[in-house]
């Protein structure tokens, strides 16, 4: 496929994948408050696991297969769908869980829904509001009870953006995506796509476990980590007991929540969400 540059299969024990030299993917970057909201169109932020059908095959954003019960896409058209594999609010433990199974539970993915948020034309001569109006064309004529196109909507102004945003997170929702309406498909990261939640994320490699002291002695106090610029601090909070009896190994990646930064550069009141399996 035009879009999917080299293909080169290797088999792995726990997930056989397809590695890819490129894979047309649109990353999201965060709000500011700069932004202007009636320029974009918002859903809702689903926290699930991201899920490119190639036409062919259902991928995550790295290349990798996704191994989904045959019925769940024997139906699905050759066209290019983005999306994210999903099941219900705070259930991410269970997601991740069902999609990285090399043998697929039939009845685990009884309750995933692929929820669609993007249909790329291969030219990349589309505007997101067209793309949107042509995946929710497509899922409607799937007529699939597990795909859903996700709704997209405006708002006047970014007062009313950020109302919104408290509406939807009360209701137990994660945040919000903003998708600019003129926006052609971009691959990587790209400010036509921005997140907004109530908090800022994102991912470091763990360097080193420290030790605990008083309750915690014996298991992890807080673990030593490391951001994409280099920059060192330790995340302290946020872990359960048996989490920190089992902490992440040297060298994983972790997702971590806050709130701002010091005026070191250091993620103001860091604190432990998941850990982040780097194959989805």
């Amino acid at each position: 496929m035009t879009y999917l540059k080299k293909w080169l299969f290797i088999g792995l024990l726990q997930f056989p994948v397809f590695l890819l030299a490129q894979v047309d993917v649109q990353l999201a970057t965060s709000f500011s408050d700069d932004v202007h909201a009636e320029d974009y169109l918002i859903s809702e932020k689903y926290d699930g696991v991201r899920a490119i059908w190639t036409g062919e095959q259902l991928i995550t954003r790295q290349g990798n297969s996704i191994h989904a019960p045959a019925w769940f896409t024997d139906k699905w058209p050759n066209v290019w769908l983005d999306g994210e594999l999903w099941s219900k609010r705070h259930d991410f433990e269970f997601i991740m869980s069902t999609v990285r199974k090399s043998k697929p539970i039939d009845s685990e993915w009884r309750k995933i829904h692929y929820m669609i948020f993007d249909a790329p034309d291969k030219e990349k001569t589309m505007r997101f509001e067209e793309r949107s109006q042509r995946y929710t064309q497509i899922a409607y004529e799937m007529n699939l009870p597990y795909v859903i196109p996700i709704k997209q909507f405006t708002v006047a102004n970014n007062k009313a953006l950020h109302q919104l945003l408290d509406e939807y997170v009360q209701r137990g929702a994660e945040g919000l995506m903003l998708h600019r309406k003129s926006a052609l498909f971009e691959s990587g990261r790209t400010d036509n796509l921005l997140k907004l939640k109530p908090h800022m994320d994102a991912e470091a490699k763990v360097i080193e476990i420290l030790n605990g002291a008083g309750k915690f002695d014996g298991m992890m106090g807080s673990m030593l980590v490391e951001m994409p610029s280099g920059l060192r601090f330790k995340i302290g909070s946020g872990f359960s007991d048996e989490e920190r009896r089992s902490p992440p190994k040297v060298g994983d990646y972790v997702t971590y929540k806050y709130h701002g930064f010091t005026a070191r550069g250091v993620p103001r009141f860091a604190s432990f969400v998941r850990l982040r399996n780097q194959n989805y």
